[in-house]
């Protein structure tokens, strides 16, 4: 079994309702988003992926479909709080969840897109999630079967 990764990093704010932290109100970060996915390499020589796991470019439109391009320059909210209700009729893009958006939150967000969206062999092994650069979140399928 091989593991390849591949880094990607997007803008994007946001707010913890009913949080008692200097995180409660509305702000951003640099996001930096690590994805694993593991494999076995095609052997097969007619195969114009053969000694890959998976093609790092459809690794990255994967990630960029359904994560990067949804939460990039987005404004990420729980859909209890107040500020949802005031901020959704304005141009800035804002995506309301079910969920406090915290990294740990939305790395289960984003695991659940790309588990959706990766073609087999290739299986989602893990997340990493910087918010800045001494905070992540990780993401283990291995912890989630």
């Amino acid at each position: 079994m091989i593991r390849i990764s591949k880094e990607f990093t997007f803008e994007m704010a946001h707010a913890l309702f009913s949080y008692d932290g200097k995180c409660a109100g509305l702000h951003g970060h640099s996001y930096h988003l690590t994805v694993t996915v593991t494999g076995r390499v095609n052997n097969d020589a007619a195969n114009t992926r053969q000694g890959m796991v998976m093609d790092f470019s459809e690794l990255k439109g994967i990630v960029n479909r359904h994560v990067v391009d949804v939460f990039d320059h987005a404004v990420v909210l729980n859909s209890k709080d107040p500020l949802s209700q005031q901020i959704i009729s304005s141009p800035t893009k804002v995506l309301i969840t079910h969920y406090q958006p915290t990294s740990e939150n939305l790395l289960a967000d984003f695991a659940e897109r790309i588990l959706a969206a990766l073609p087999p062999p290739a299986k989602l092994h893990s997340l990493k999630l910087r918010e800045t650069a001494t905070s992540y979140a990780e993401w283990f399928a291995a912890d989630n079967a």
